[in-house]
This record gives structure tokens, sequence and C-alpha cells, in this order.
């Protein structure tokens, strides 16, 4: 095991080094500046035509799902754990600066989350079950061409893989952490029945996962479209209450987030080792692990979509990072900072900070019961979110007749994820992250043309109807 984690850290520094943030950073500012800052000067309509119509009546055809549905099947593999317990260790390990750069992150990711949706619904493809297939490997293989198949390949091997501890192993970990948390709360002296606990916790998990995900697409589609809401509410209520109490504190919490970002280790000590680098490192990969803008992952659901549109779906890809980074993700980090708690920087935080920034509000229990259901709801979404994304994986490899036999592996992850050592699997899913955004981000940036092009259009008819202000005025 031990040489597994050195070979680890050693992929993990090359993945996540100057290098990569760089291409990670380039691609989103080289397709803000190309698209004419679509996420932020077509924001408004981004709202009116996503949010804007969540609740109103959607049709979908055979095999495939609604707008929204394609949007809350993404929404469910990256609203999920690292919205709390990574958050929560990117400020512990880089500061309150880091969340600083996790809004860069975002801003950035959500023209890279666009161009990724758009492409995925302009290069899908019909499967055998009369599914719409598509994100990277289909946008490789139909928009680069099949001297390129090799690369969609290599996406496929590292999605595959990533599944089972992105989304799998590690938001399975993270729930019976937090439910143990709970448990010891009521029931001091609970920790002895840990292990029962965490088992559990992982065939009930994989249960439902499994009657949830041989359902296919669109049983997935209908779970996510109730839970994502509903858990995004719960969580998003109990935080505003711990914020409203504490507002007083917010002027001075912006003020140290703005601070810590450019002078981290003046403020949270030299001893914690924290530099401006640290700080900007933790917050994308944060950033990037929570909202997966440029990893390629959310574009396969939402190339599912019975919407034919590339550019209105590629809204739901701004709203999507808006929702999860800049809403979720800052009250997060604004709990932990406000609440007053005590946060021992240069270390790996767990969710027991986040119980006792509740617990200044609510109680130990209550809190508890909070961040249990929080992150129980949270990873069962993500949890089947990824596994349509690493099913698609593995039938583009290896076709329909793999997908049975992965779906099976799939729910079996769920009951090891339980009883593994989670550092090390989110050691892992960090790097597989990484290595997943290489492959994907040369394809989008290969393909800008064909985003920036159906972006011209799609606002150009816009303008001409009378609806819309163009974003590119003819000279």
């Amino acid at each position: 095991m031990e040489w597994l984690k050195e070979l680890n850290e050693a992929i993990s520094g090359l993945v996540w080094g100057i290098p990569m943030l760089a291409l990670i950073v380039g691609v989103g500012v080289y397709l803000s500046f190309r698209t004419h800052f679509v996420q932020i000067f077509r924001f408004r309509y981004a709202m009116k035509n996503t949010i804007g119509k969540a609740f109103s009546k959607q049709k979908s055809s055979k095999g495939d799902v609604t707008p929204f549905q394609a949007l809350t099947t993404a929404l469910a593999s990256t609203v999920g754990t690292g919205n709390i317990a990574g958050i929560t260790s990117a400020v512990t390990l880089g500061g309150a600066g880091s969340i600083f750069w996790l809004w860069v992150s975002a801003v950035i990711g959500m023209c890279t989350k666009y161009a990724e949706v758009v492409l995925a619904v302009r290069f899908r493809e019909r499967n055998k079950a009369g599914e719409w297939a598509g994100g990277p490997m289909y946008y490789i293989k139909n928009g680069l061409g099949k001297n390129f198949e090799w690369l969609a390949a290599v996406f496929c091997v590292f999605g595959a893989v990533a599944a089972f501890g992105v989304g799998n192993a590690v938001q399975v970990g993270n729930m019976t952490g937090s439910i143990n948390s709970a448990v010891q709360a009521f029931i001091p002296g609970a920790g002895q029945y840990k292990s029962t606990i965490n088992l559990t916790v992982g065939i009930i998990v994989a249960l439902l996962t499994a009657l949830t995900l041989f359902g296919g697409i669109k049983r997935i589609g209908r779970v996510t479209e109730v839970l994502v809401p509903l858990m995004a509410a719960v969580y998003i209520i109990a935080s505003l209450v711990v914020i409203v109490v504490n507002i007083d504190c917010l002027g001075a919490v912006f003020a140290k987030i703005f601070n810590d970002a450019f002078s981290p280790a003046a403020a949270a000590g030299g001893a914690a080792g924290i530099s401006v680098r640290t700080a900007v490192s933790w917050g994308f990969r944060r950033g990037v692990f929570s909202n997966e803008a440029g990893l390629g992952s959310a574009p396969i659901a939402h190339a599912t979509t019975s919407e034919t549109n590339p550019v209105k779906q590629g809204m739901f890809g701004i709203f999507e990072v808006f929702l999860d980074t800049i809403v979720m993700c800052t009250i997060t980090g604004l709990t932990l900072l406000m609440s007053g708690i005590d946060i021992n920087y240069g270390s790996n935080g767990s969710i027991a900070l986040n119980i006792s920034a509740f617990a200044t509000v609510f109680g130990g229990k209550a809190a508890g019961v909070i961040i249990a259901v929080g992150m129980s709801m949270f990873a069962l979404a993500t949890v089947l979110g990824w596994s349509l994304y690493g099913v698609r994986c593995a039938e583009y490899l290896f076709g329909s007749r793999s997908i049975p036999v992965y779906q099976f592996v799939y729910v079996l992850v769920t009951v090891a994820g339980a009883t593994l050592d989670l550092d090390f699997i989110w050691q892992v899913a960090d790097t597989l992250n990484g290595l997943m955004a290489i492959p994907n981000l040369i394809a989008v940036l290969a393909l800008s043309g064909v985003v920036v092009k159906l972006t011209r259009e799609h606002f150009d008819r816009l303008d001409r109807q009378g609806n819309d202000k163009s974003l590119y005025r003819r000279r």
C-alpha cells in the first residue's frame, strides 16, 4: 500500500502542478475571450433560460431526458460531498484565501463547462438502446476525427476508473463518516460499532444504487430531478441560519478571504506552511473537484437531453457551476469562517469541523444530524450521477455488453467505499480528476472554433428576432 501512496503522490504532484493549473486556467480564459465572456455578459440570459424555466413542463422523447433532468443528473454528480468535506479541507490546507481562488476557478469554469456542454450536444450520437450518448469521447471522435480516437479512449479509461473513486467510494466514505459522527452524538461509545455501521450503510447505498442504476438514464433523471433540489434546499437553509446568526462577522470574513488570498502565511501563521501557491492550488483543486469544469464528466449527462440546441443546453452548464461553486461551496466556507470555531490551518480538516460550526447554532446533536443528512443526500446523488459517466465510458471502450458488468462492479464498490481508507481515496480521486481533464481540455481547445461559431449564430439569431442583444456586433 505504501508504494501505491508514493506513486500517487508523485503523479499528483505532476498532474496538479503549475502546468496543469495553467492548462485549466488557460483554456477557460481563452474560451472566455473567444466567446466574449458569455458566462458574464449572458449570465442573466443563462439564469432566465435555466432556473427560470426549471419548473415549466418539458417533454422528452424515447431514450432522452428533459433539459432539467439532464441538469439535475449532472448536478447530482457535481453537488456532492466535495461541497462540504472538500471545501473544509481547502480552507484548512489552503487558508481562507482558497475561497477567493475557488471563485476565480468558478468564473473561468463557467465558460469551460458551457463549451463542454455545447460540444457534447453538437457531437452526440444514438447508442444501440436508442439513447443519446455524448461527452468528450464523442466530440473527440466525431469532432477531431479518427486519428484522435486514441485520445477518446484515454479519457474513457480515466473516466471509467475515476467513477469508482471520485463518484463512488469517496462519496460513500464521507457519508459513513458523517453518519458515525451523528450516531456518536446520540450514543456515546458507539464508536466500537463503527465497522458494522459502515458496512450497513454501504449495503443500503448499494441496494438503492442498483435499483436506480439498472432502470437506465430515464430513471436516474427522475430520481435526481427530485433529490437534487431537495438536498440543495436543506443544506442551504441550514447554512444560511448559521450565517445570519453571525452576520456581524460577514465583513471581517470577506476581508480575511481577500487578504489571505495573497498573503496566507502571514494570516494563518508561518508554521502552517501556507503560501499563495498553496492557496491557489487548493482553491482550484477543490473548485474543479466540486464543479467538474474541464473534467469532461458532466457533458456526458447533458448529452442525454431532449434539447436540440447546443447553446441552450450550454446555458445549463453555466448555471451548474454557479450553483455548485459560487453558491454551495461559498456557503460552506462562510459557515466555517463565520461560526467562530478554531481552525487548525495547515492540516486536513474533516467533517467534524462542519459539525462544530453548525453546533454553535443548532447544538451538537442537531448539527450531527444536519451534516449526516446533507452528506448522505449529496453522496447518494453523486453516486447515481457518476454511475452514468462510468457506464458511458465503459460502453465506448468495450461496447454495450460491458454495461451490466460495469454496473455490477460499480454497485460492489459502494460497499467497499464504506470501509476503505478515505484519506488515500481522496488523494487518488484528486489525481484521477486531473488525468481526466488533460484529454478533455485538449479536445475543447481544438474544437473551440465550433463553440464560437454556434454561440455567434445563436445570439445573432436572437438579435435578429429582437429577443436579445447580440454578443457579436457585426462591424
